[in-house]
């Protein structure tokens, strides 16, 4: 299986932190976020090779930290794009790896900048028991924070039976997260999905067309979930992450 991390966002509301060092490889506890992420997703298993995916301003960046990582099998991927006016989102980023580096295996996306305190283990329990695409999802426990994210309902064996992306009014409090695997046979409705001419940003949108024509199981994220979009939210990732390390 080959992993996918989305890294090519240009983090503005984050100046002047993230005016000349991308989001992922900010220090949380003492380390770069992106170093947290990988950590928790080899807990998956069966990962091989890591594909990272940037921009033309943080690609160099991110080839000097894959130089500080020996033992990863890991490649940064560029796509070319300098700014927000012209990114190609994160779908769209998607695409673009799996075409040029010839991906055509089982596929496992996350984002840069999604941290996890639980155990991923479960996660790839749940690819290898299914063998359909599966969003990993998490329970925020406020309507009004939900209101942020993609809304997800389930059946009784675990398959994805709404979605709604940022609702106004949203019926739960359970959100799919940027975690996500797609086997092999899905790899070409991701092409499908790019070539309709669908929005190539949030990846949430891509769940949000497939799950209506093939059927997408869902797992519960345990632990602490932290999307670092602020400040805030990444100062209190640091210290959470500096008590978890001590």
């Amino acid at each position: 299986m080959k992993q996918v991390i989305l890294a090519a966002g240009y983090a503005t509301r984050l100046y002047p932190l993230t005016e000349n060092t991308p989001k992922p490889l900010l220090p949380v506890g003492g380390r770069p976020m992106l170093e947290h992420v990988l950590a928790s997703s080899e807990a998956i298993g069966n990962i091989d090779h890591t594909y990272v995916v940037t921009n033309e301003k943080f690609a160099g960046h991110f080839e000097d930290w894959r130089a500080t990582q020996p033992h990863r099998a890991c490649t940064v991927v560029n796509d070319g794009t300098t700014s927000n006016e012209d990114r190609l989102g994160a779908i769209g980023d998607l695409h673009l790896v799996i075409e040029q580096q010839g991906i055509d295996e089982d596929l496992l996306v996350i984002a840069g900048d999604n941290l996890f305190t639980g155990d991923l283990s479960g996660f790839g329990a749940r690819c290898r028991e299914t063998q359909t695409s599966v969003l990993g999802v998490y329970d925020v426990g406020s309507l009004e924070e939900a209101t942020k994210y993609g809304v997800v309902a389930v059946n009784d064996v675990g398959q994805i039976s709404s979605f709604e992306e940022k609702p106004a009014q949203p019926q739960s409090t359970l959100i799919g997260i940027a975690l996500y695997y797609y086997p092999r046979a899905a790899l070409a409705e991701i092409r499908r999905y790019i070539a309709e001419g669908n929005n190539p940003d949030q990846p949430g949108r891509l769940i949000q067309w497939l799950y209506p024509q093939q059927p997408v199981h869902t797992w519960t994220v345990p632990g602490d979930w932290l999307d670092i979009g602020s400040k805030e939210t990444l100062e209190a990732a640091d210290a959470l992450f500096r008590r978890t390390d001590a």
